[in-house]
């Protein structure tokens, strides 16, 4: 194994007894933020004016326990606002842990889940590996009936097909239902009919009407379907975060970046695939406002994963954060708006192997929190990031949530392994996510400034600025606990969708506000264009910008109008302790740990962020 490098003790710029450093008090909290990871769960609270932050070892097996615990230690009580982004519908999706699910639809579509868009996963493969859908063809049911788009009947649904189809779907034995007929965006009636008869069986119906009233039958139904396989594990878990949380007022972060209380989110548990990651993403894109940069890219290092989003760009909402119409989860497509956040399974405890022909690689798998890294002395033995970085000098021997590390289990685990060569490899790693978000997107990442948090944000930032040319890294104040921080101060948000699919001439009066989802007649995808005056203007614009070509004489189509309500967040100042840095240097901050990479420098400013900057 390679000697670790010499470098500079450790230093912590937090003084006893200041701010950052207390965790606990008295009294009941005003607002609490809570985010769920795959290691650490991290809590955010005010509590009479004063700033509370701090993180439990998350509990994957009973997630409830992790954020009840750190509920209780913020002091959570009656009227405590409290903002939650978990993680437990991603998991559930990702290790495909969900419930039994019977599918209905209308009869002769009831492949359409396993026929999709008849896209190869691999195009050069002979036989390609699909990802097999959440419900097998026997427990797939179709009922006799068709509506037409527009509503006209073609074939009714009769009182005996109700019935036999309630028959015939309780002798599947479900957990849950997923209903979704054709054409039922637009004509639901039927739809209603059969999901209202099957909630007599007990179990968790999901309707594709109702949540996804949109075009495209295979990504609306792979949508309703993932609802019902979520819907039994997500909803056990926010009754016993209800139940056990003393009377605080608890909403759910959903993925486009809003909230809903756990019952609505409990019945829609699909909207929260990216709770966690949409967290952080308002808090970073302030940060990089008060620096001067109304454009910037994130890096968010958990445990478990990396998730990089560019913020402030064209396509970026007017609060300028990215969403988009949908996306694709673990092979399942789901058409629901999101925060478009990139991941990759590389965090400070992705694991390192070595493959069949000996290279080193990092992830996905993650030590998780239990037993943790090697380093954290719970039993252990496989080498992690985490573990190279404490071998290498860039960790402290305690961490800011009370965990000792242990530098010889380290280096037992790595064994042979080359510490730089493992911090390397991870970097490798996070440098292609953040070229997702950026190079692949037509943007130069040396016009923007790197905004890092997380837990081990910062560990690697310099190193991928350096890789990437940026010349600017921004470590915001609390950036170990950053989401959390963001869940408290995040507005309140209500998306809602209405489909048209006519001519736009012919739509009549829109919202003022909000976003139009238009195409040319008989284009088959559409672009998504802010609401207001010119809208025809600005979408040929878009289209040329989008596409090199735009054709003012072809009419346009309104497929959707997108809306929301928006309440705004109290805004929260964020205090910190003056730092000033030159590398190499390892920093030990709020529920992070930095390291200042050879030739970056910098100091805080006056929001409490850290700014550094390459000095050669």
């Amino acid at each position: 194994m390679a000697a670790a490098r010499q470098v500079p003790r450790t230093r912590s710029p937090r003084k006893p007894g200041s701010q950052a450093s207390r965790a606990v008090g008295e009294g009941t909290a005003n607002a609490i933020g809570v985010d769920t990871g795959g290691t650490f769960t991290d809590v955010v609270a005010w509590r009479g004016g004063e700033r509370v932050a701090f993180k439990v070892p998350s509990t994957p097996r009973e997630p409830a326990t992790a954020v009840l615990t750190g509920l209780a230690r913020a002091g959570a009580g009656r009227g405590t606002r409290v903002r939650h982004g978990s993680t437990v519908a991603t998991n559930a999706l990702l290790e495909r842990k969900g419930a039994r699910v019977t599918l209905v639809t209308t009869a002769g579509f009831e492949d359409v889940l396993e026929i999709g868009r008849q896209d190869r996963p691999d195009i050069y493969a002979l036989q390609p590996a699909r990802t097999p859908p959440l419900v097998p063809r026997e427990r797939r049911i179709g009922a006799r009936e068709r509506l037409a788009a527009g509503g006209g009947v073609l074939e009714a649904l009769t009182p005996g097909e109700v019935a036999s189809t309630v028959r015939r779907v309780r002798a599947t034995r479900p957990e849950a239902i997923a209903v979704g007929l054709l054409h039922a965006w637009s004509a639901p009636a039927h739809e209603r009919r059969l999901a209202r008869a099957l909630e007599a069986l007990g179990v968790p119906v999901s309707s594709a009407s109702e949540l996804v009233p949109e075009i495209r039958e295979y990504e609306r139904l792979a949508t309703t379907v993932a609802n019902a396989f979520l819907a039994p594990r997500v909803s056990h878990y926010l009754q016993a975060l209800a139940h056990g949380a003393g009377g605080a007022e608890i909403q759910i972060v959903l993925s486009h970046g809003g909230t809903a209380p756990p019952e609505q989110a409990a019945r829609e548990p699909v909207r929260q695939l990216f709770s966690g990651p949409a967290a952080g993403l308002r808090a970073a894109l302030e940060a990089a406002r008060a620096c001067g940069f109304p454009r910037a890219l994130t890096l968010d290092v958990g445990g478990t994963s990396t998730d990089c989003a560019f913020l402030g760009g064209r396509d970026t909402g007017r609060d300028g954060l990215p969403r988009r119409r949908g996306r694709e989860v673990a092979g399942v497509p789901v058409l629901l708006p999101t925060l478009d956040v990139h991941t990759v399974g590389a965090g400070g405890g992705s694991i390192v192997w070595e493959d069949e022909g000996g290279a080193l690689r990092v992830g996905p798998e993650s030590a998780g929190a239990d037993p943790g890294p090697a380093c954290y002395g719970r039993g252990g033995t496989r080498p992690t990031v985490t573990d190279a970085n404490l071998v290498l000098g860039r960790l402290p021997r305690r961490l800011a949530d009370g965990v000792e590390l242990d530098e010889e289990a380290a280096q037992a685990a790595l064994g042979s392994l080359d510490p730089e060569a493992v911090v390397d490899v991870v970097d490798a790693e996070m440098v292609r996510a953040l070229r997702v978000v950026s190079v692949e997107q037509g943007l130069d990442p040396r016009d923007f400034a790197l905004v890092a948090f997380g837990g081990a944000g910062p560990l690697h930032a310099c190193a991928l600025a350096d890789e990437l040319g940026i010349g600017t890294v921004l470590v915001p104040a609390s950036a170990g606990v950053l989401s959390a921080l963001g869940l408290v101060a995040a507005d309140e948000r209500r998306d809602s969708v209405r489909s048209y699919v006519m001519s736009l001439r012919s739509a009549g009066e829109l919202p003022r506000e909000g976003e139009a989802d238009l195409r040319y007649a008989g284009q088959s995808f559409e672009l998504t264009v802010p609401l207001g005056p010119d809208l025809e203007h600005r979408f040929h614009a878009a289209h040329a910008a989008r596409y090199g070509y735009a054709d003012r004489a072809r009419p346009l189509e309104l497929v959707a109008v997108r809306t929301a309500e928006v309440r705004t967040a109290p805004s929260i100042e964020i205090r910190g302790p003056v730092v000033a840095t030159r590398g190499p240097e390892a920093l030990e901050l709020e529920g992070a740990s930095a390291w200042i990479g050879d030739g970056w420098s910098g100091e805080t400013d006056a929001h409490a962020t850290l700014v550094l900057r390459r000095s050669s």
